[in-house]
């Protein structure tokens, strides 16, 4: 496909991503919007000029809501048709909006011109641990080298409930976190903010059908639930978290904040780039977890760490291919139990880290534990995230001259509060 809309090569929103997202600017407070080139599409724009009119009747209202819950629940059926109409009007051989030029500035505007806001209304999420690579790193540090893996991990999907409440979208900044940690040579914890700040390259993905309690997903029906994804980094504060996660594991070393890029990219988009796993599963799973075509996607993953002066280093590149666990033996293992799952809920891949160190996916495995610290670009040295840093993360996914990308998932640490308590 060509379209008359002009874009790089290098592009990430191409005629054949089409992605999804909400933004706001000073005439409109909240639209659904898709995106091509350096553009957003104003979709409820298109709709009330009839653009849509023979796919769904009502489509305006949906796509003048703060959030796309709505939007994605209408169904496949529907989403999928708003996708390639778009991609039609866009197509150099279809001249319908292209000829429409009074409608160019409410329908196309530059991305420099509007804000992008958090996309959905996150009910629930879902942090998995599903890179062996990471897991086995992770292991080798804090527990036995030589039995890196804990006995479950093969046998399934690894998760936690996080916090949705705390899921901001990009650009953002948060506060550095405060917390309780306990210093190795300290009889007892202290209290002060976290020395360790570490970033998480993540993917995630987005449920795009409700189930009942006791309904449960099977795993070779699982994509037909899944209605796209985004970046994701899920924040952690090292130290916070070795003192606090036994026995239950994470918690405010996590739900202090997580980011993700603005555009959910389909899963009809990103079906090109679906290849044979990395990882044979062995042992192999047990049946409910068997999935007669097993694939995961070939994304391509950078992070970028920019320090306080505007320089920029390139720190890891890694790639979703490296998952042990995909997206839908997650799905129908979260839902094994019979648990619900709502539009909008998402669940995150866990840290991607890949065989060599230039692919590990945190700064807990780029610098082994702050024992081996990354040399920037501006002079300046990094063992764990410092006030001032910025860390974006970058995807894309490029076969046969396609290419869908998923933007930016960008965010920028600020000091912690300064609290005082009386004795």
């Amino acid at each position: 496909m060509n379209s008359w809309k002009i874009y790089d090569d290098n592009c990430d929103f191409t005629i054949y991503n089409i992605p999804f997202g909400i933004y706001s600017d000073s005439e409109t407070p909240h639209h659904a919007c898709s995106a091509i080139g350096n553009e957003i599409i104003d979709l409820f724009v298109l709709a009330e000029n009839g653009f849509f009119k023979d796919i769904h009747p009502n489509l305006s209202d949906v796509l003048n809501k703060p959030y796309l819950n709505d939007f994605i629940a209408l169904g496949k059926k529907i989403t999928n048709a708003v996708r390639l109409k778009i991609q039609d009007l866009l197509n150099e051989e279809n001249d319908s909006l292209k000829n429409a030029t009074h409608l160019h500035p409410k329908v196309f505007k530059p991305f420099d011109s509007i804000k992008m806001l958090l996309p959905l209304r996150i009910g629930d999420y879902t942090d998995f641990y599903s890179s062996e690579y990471h897991a086995t790193n992770v292991g080798k540090m804090f527990r036995d080298p030589n039995n890196a893996l804990l006995p479950n991990w093969k046998h399934l999907p690894v998760g936690y409930h996080g916090r949705s409440s705390s899921i901001f979208v990009s650009p953002h900044s948060f506060y550095r976190p405060n917390g309780q940690t306990k210093p190795a040579d300290a009889d007892k914890p202290i209290f002060g903010p976290t020395k360790l700040l570490d970033f998480e390259l993540e993917t995630a993905f987005v449920v795009g059908k409700k189930t009942e309690q006791g309904e449960i997903i099977p795993v070779d029906n699982a994509k037909d639930y899944i209605f796209g994804m985004f970046l994701f980094n899920d924040w952690s504060a090292r130290d916070i978290q070795t003192w606090e996660y036994q026995p239950l594991g994470p918690f405010l070393a996590k739900n202090f904040a997580s980011t993700i890029s603005p555009w959910i990219v389909t899963i009809e988009a990103l079906e090109p780039f679906f290849i044979e796993p990395y990882f044979e599963q062995i042992p192999e799973p047990l049946p409910y977890l068997r999935q007669s075509n097993r694939k995961l996607l070939d994304i391509q993953l950078e992070v970028i760490l920019k320090t306080s002066d505007g320089s920029e280093t390139l720190i890891c590149q890694s790639n979703n291919k490296y998952l042990y666990w995909t997206m839908e033996q997650q799905l129908a293992h979260h839902t094994i139990n019979g648990c619900p799952v709502n539009v909008g809920d998402v669940m995150a891949s866990g840290t991607i880290s890949g065989p060599e160190p230039h692919q590990f996916g945190s700064m807990l495995e780029l610098t082994w534990r702050g024992a081996k610290p990354i040399k920037l670009n501006n002079g300046q040295e990094r063992k764990f995230i410092e006030d001032g840093d910025t860390v974006i993360i970058k995807g894309y996914a490029q076969k046969n001259g396609i290419r869908v990308g998923f933007g930016k998932c960008e965010a920028t640490v600020i000091p912690a509060k300064k609290l005082e308590f009386k004795n």
